[in-house]
Parts: C-alpha cells; sequence; structure tokens
C-alpha cells in the first residue's frame, strides 16, 4: 500500500498530493489567536468536514467549488483508515488566490473594537449609533492577506486587493478582486438567510478561493464552520452586547480570561466546545453526526 505524507500543514489542516488531486484532512487540532492550542477537540475535524461539504452542495449552483468527494472509498487505500474516516476530503486541485475574503454582517470582535475608536472597520466608515453585535445596514467586505504559519493575517483595503492580484495576474487583478468581492457578499446572504431560518446567526464569516486550469475563480478550503465563521442563536439575540456562541469564540472568551493558562485548555471547556460544535451542525444541516 502507498503511504502519503502531508504537503502543506496548516493550523488545523493536513494537505496530501494524490497525483491528479488533493486530499483535505481536518484534524482535530484546534488553534486561537494564530496560536496551536496544546489540547485536541474529539471529532472537531469531522465536524469540519462534514459542514463543509453540506455548504459545498448548498451553494453549488452559486458558485463551483473544489469539493469531489468526503467518501474514504473514493480515495486511495493509505486513506482508508479511521483516523481519516468523515473528516477527509478529496479535492481539485486549483492555483489558490492569496486573499482571506472576510465578510462581516455585524458588528463585533475587532470590528466593535475599531468602529468605537474611530467609527470604522478595515477603513470602513460605518453609520453612527451603532451597538456592539447590531447588524449592519448591508455586508460589508474587508479582505486580508494570507499569513504563513504562526504569522498574523493582515487586514487591507479592497484596492489594495487589487493590487496584490495585479501583481500576480498583470491585467486581471481589479477583475478578480471583483470577482472575490461579489462573490463573498453574495454567498454569504445566501448562507446567512438559510442559517437564520435555522436558528442561526452567521455574524461573520471567511471564504478562500483558487483558479482553475482555465482561470475561473472556484470556491475552496473550508466553508461556514465553527472555525472560519462566527455563529450565534438567534433566539434571545439582542444588540448592545456580547451574544452567546456556537463557535470558538467560547475558547477565545476562556483564553482572555485566563491569560496565563498557556494555551492549554481544562477539560470541561474542551467538552462544552464539540457540544458547541455538534449542535451548531444538527441545526444548521438537519443532521446528526455519529
Amino acid at each position: 500500500m502507498q503511504t502519503y505524507t502531508p504537503v502543506k500543514e496548516g493550523k488545523v489542516r493536513e494537505i496530501y498530493d494524490i497525483g491528479d488531486a488533493l486530499i483535505m484532512v481536518a484534524t482535530d487540532r484546534i488553534s486561537a489567536f494564530d496560536v496551536i492550542l496544546k489540547n485536541k477537540i474529539t471529532k472537531k475535524g469531522t465536524v469540519l468536514t462534514q459542514m463543509s461539504r453540506f455548504w459545498f452542495d448548498y451553494t453549488k449552483n452559486i458558485l463551483p467549488n473544489h469539493m469531489l468527494s468526503v467518501d474514504v472509498a473514493d480515495m486511495p487505500e493509505f486513506f482508508r483508515q479511521e483516523q481519516f474516516t468523515g473528516n477527509s476530503m478529496l479535492c481539485r486541485k486549483l492555483e489558490m488566490l492569496p486573499i482571506e475574503c472576510i465578510v462581516r454582517g455585524y458588528i463585533t470582535g475587532s470590528g466593535w473594537e475599531s468602529y468605537k475608536k474611530n467609527g470604522t472597520v478595515c477603513g470602513i466608515t460605518l453609520p453612527e449609533g451603532l451597538q456592539e453585535c447590531a447588524q449592519l445596514p448591508e455586508p460589508i467586505y474587508t479582505p486580508s492577506t494570507k499569513a504563513d504559519l504562526g504569522d498574523h493575517d493582515e487586514n487591507i483595503s479592497f484596492d489594495q486587493s487589487i493590487d496584490v492580484l495585479e501583481k500576480l495576474y498583470p491585467g486581471k487583478g481589479k477583475d478578480y478582486a471583483a470577482k472575490l468581492r461579489d462573490y463573498t457578499i453574495t454567498l454569504y446572504k445566501a448562507c446567512a438567510d438559510y442559517a437564520r431560518g435555522r436558528g442561526i446567526i452567521i455574524a461573520d464569516t471567511k471564504f478562500e478561493f483558487g483558479l482553475d486550469e482555465e482561470g475561473r475563480v472556484v470556491l475552496a478550503d473550508e466553508m461556514l464552520t465553527p472555525d472560519s465563521s462566527r455563529f450565534w442563536p438567534a433566539e434571545g439575540y439582542e444588540p448592545g452586547h456580547g451574544q452567546p456562541s456556537f463557535d470558538k469564540q467560547f475558547v477565545r472568551d476562556w483564553l482572555k480570561a485566563n491569560p496565563d493558562s498557556g494555551y492549554d485548555l481544562p477539560q470541561d471547556v474542551i467538552d462544552r466546545t464539540i457540544e458547541k460544535y455538534l449542535e451548531a451542525y444538527t441545526l444548521l444541516t438537519g443532521e446528526t453526526l455519529a
């Protein structure tokens, strides 16, 4: 049996090259503030992969995506092991674009801190008088650069995203930047409307895109998971204060409250985190993970 080793390891994902395709494995690692924590969250990788599968299926008529299969029977024999079952995705190879496409439908987190200082989020001026966690009149697109492991992503303006892409694709930077912005907003609106009907507010999220062999923009990486998004319960939502969450904000909040933890979570925080992830998965998909 041929064995494989990852060609790339991120904070959470491992990527394997099998020749004509890639296999993306979501591990049970968890990161916060760009640091990989010492703990693993059991079955977290399965939630991330299966939630991405759901959203890729849901949005495939809006934009093509890189997913081919999440069934290990469609993968080389090496991946038909328990450690890869449920958390692995067979993907098309793409040329990934170096922009994190962030969309914010509500004002929270670093956006709220910025707004309190000068009324802007990532350089975008917002209406006066917004409360914490208020819904924005329209979602805003706030791209960032993709940092290497251990570095921090850097917020950039839309015009700066054009410059980044123009350097790589002369004559196409403006077109690609506009497509990333427009696809990001369109995907967010469609999925946020669906999620609201299932009892979840998607406050913000990030998407990543690549180019296929014909130079067409394709959705890639993960999609609308608790790792890449802020999920709030719709029931009881009211602006003016922080919201309970179904995502790793729960972990971030604990780390902020325990600055001497050394990024080591207690077991009850680990247990409650996976409970939050599983609850969000069931609410959004109507499915229950074994």
